[in-house]
């Protein structure tokens, strides 16, 4: 059980009741589709959408 925790909090957080995630959304597939986090860029891993970091 302490497993599936630690995991779920790589993607969310807990916010009162309610689950937020951490991770960003793609604009473009909308929810449940995750953009990979790169150190210049974020990038749809369904998609390929890609949006550089300012």
């Amino acid at each position: 059980m302490e497993l599936e925790a630690k995991q779920m909090s790589e993607y969310f957080e807990i916010e009162g009741d309610k689950l937020k995630r951490k991770y960003k959304q793609c604009p473009d597939c909308g929810p449940g589709y995750k953009m990979g986090e790169h150190k210049d860029r974020h990038v749809c891993g369904n998609c390929s959408k890609t949006i550089v970091k300012k």
